[in-house]
């Protein structure tokens, strides 16, 4: 099954990381892989459908992927550390005919010294999983995160 996966270690704290994460309507200012979020309500939440704009490296078109939340966790203390999590899942013809499938999780984790771990990690299955274009999807996760962490570091007081 196709995976991709990134992470990052940001010199941020784990609100900061989370406050640019939720502020979707910001997402063009730094973002090159998800370069926009269209998102029904005002704020993000469980059950809220999204159209995601994503450009991948190399490329001057534009794919709208039609997603949905599924989880929504703050960031919230466990086991002695803060963690938070923001998964949505694939949706569209795809998803309905059952060809190809796949829910996108980023992660976050708080670290000493005001710093944050980011992860992201999606697999997809599917009948037509095999054939979806997982080298341009880890580029794309691969760039999200340098951005994420850019962002959150210079804005970072």
């Amino acid at each position: 099954m196709p995976v991709a996966q990134t992470d990052t270690i940001i010199h941020a704290p784990i609100s900061k990381v989370w406050e640019v994460m939720m502020d979707v309507d910001r997402y063009s200012e730094w973002n090159p892989f998800v370069i926009r979020i269209d998102c029904e309500s005002a704020l993000p939440q469980v059950g809220t459908d999204l159209i995601l704009h994503v450009r991948f490296s190399g490329s001057a078109r534009v794919m709208k992927e039609h997603e949905r939340i599924t989880r929504l966790e703050p960031p919230a203390p466990r086991d002695g550390l803060e963690h938070a999590l923001l998964e949505y899942q694939f949706l569209g013809p795809l998803h309905a005919l059952f060809l190809v499938r796949g829910k996108r999780q980023q992660t976050l984790q708080s670290l000493p010294e005001g710093r944050t771990r980011y992860s992201s990690y999606e697999r997809l299955y599917g009948l037509l999983a095999w054939a979806a274009p997982m080298a341009m999807v880890q580029d794309g996760f691969e760039r999200h995160a340098a951005a994420l962490k850019q962002r959150c570091e210079a804005t970072n007081p």
